[in-house]
């Protein structure tokens, strides 16, 4: 039992530190670190153990390692008091929604995007593309990425990630805004880890003195990956971690896969745009769920 009991913290205790320090650029840490909050609340049970088996240096070591990986998950389900939320503004509503290669159920995303001024739109086919372009007064696409939107777009620049998937952008013209549509690789396996290092080297990063922007899509990340978090400390904030919604999972189990939910779909929005509302929704034949933004333009 002398020696048992660091058998039973040490798991936690690597992935606390793997998490903390960043390192989870390799296979197959990429894909379990997305876990880190199912792991938070499975490290009590190690602490539980020790402290059954009246193991008292483990305890405090399990402790430790529990408050460690609270610390990281917990913030994003506590509501931030924002006050650019309530500030004079112009309320803008960006849905994104990854449609699963034209798979999603067409109605639903209709109906979503009737509550938005921009519809984000990833692994769109053509086929998907002509059935909302008629809805639209404006719209920019490129690879399989699309913006669709109420209010003028002007100009449009599509940017390629490696492998299949990437970026379009467009501009607010008269709002100073800057919107993407973002879908990077995703890590499923040892071959795309670095594609999908790849596509965070080329994600656009916050201008504090230029434009805002607004980053809506499927970012194949949680904050629990250093590159996410990394993009997010250029100048954005991930709208559900504000609200306190940042454990509602959008992909994994929706479409039948015995995957515990995570999340890789959100809205990042410059720190200078005010967060109000964040919406989950479920999209009938996609492996992801929508999330609805409701922002406020200084």
């Amino acid at each position: 039992m002398r020696w048992m009991r660091w058998v039973v913290v040490a798991p936690a205790g690597m992935w606390a530190l793997v998490r903390i320090a960043g390192w989870d650029s390799w296979y197959p840490a990429v894909q379990l670190i997305a876990f880190t909050p199912y792991v938070a609340v499975l490290s009590l049970i190690p602490w539980g153990l020790t402290v059954l088996w009246r193991r008292w240096d483990a305890v405090i070591a399990a402790g430790v390692i529990t408050v460690l990986l609270t610390v990281c998950v917990l913030p994003r389900g506590l509501e931030d008091s924002d006050p650019l939320a309530g500030a004079k503004g112009r309320e803008l509503k960006v849905l994104t929604v990854n449609i699963l290669f034209g798979h999603a159920d067409f109605g639903r995303v209709l109906e979503l995007s009737t509550q938005a001024d921009v519809v984000m739109v990833q692994e769109l086919v053509p086929a998907f593309a002509e059935k909302l372009e008629p809805h639209f007064p404006y719209h920019v696409k490129g690879g399989e990425v699309g913006i669709y939107s109420r209010l003028t777009l002007k100009g449009h620049e599509f940017r390629p990630n490696p492998m299949m998937f990437g970026q379009i952008t467009a501009e607010l013209p008269g709002a100073n805004v800057m919107l993407q549509s973002v879908h990077t690789v995703a890590p499923s396996e040892q071959s795309r880890v670095e594609p999908w290092l790849e596509s965070f080297r080329r994600q656009q990063r916050a201008e504090p003195d230029g434009p805002m922007w607004i980053l809506a899509g499927d970012f194949n990340a949680t904050l629990d990956h250093a590159v996410m978090r990394n993009l997010v400390r250029s100048g954005y904030r991930d709208a559900a971690a504000v609200v306190g919604k940042g454990w509602t999972g959008t992909w994994g189990p929706y479409d039948g896969d015995n995957i515990p939910p995570v999340t890789l779909d959100r809205v990042l929005a410059d720190r200078r745009i005010g967060i109000k509302d964040v919406e989950i929704f479920e999209v009938p034949g996609s492996d992801h769920r929508a999330v609805l933004v409701t922002l406020v333009l200084p």
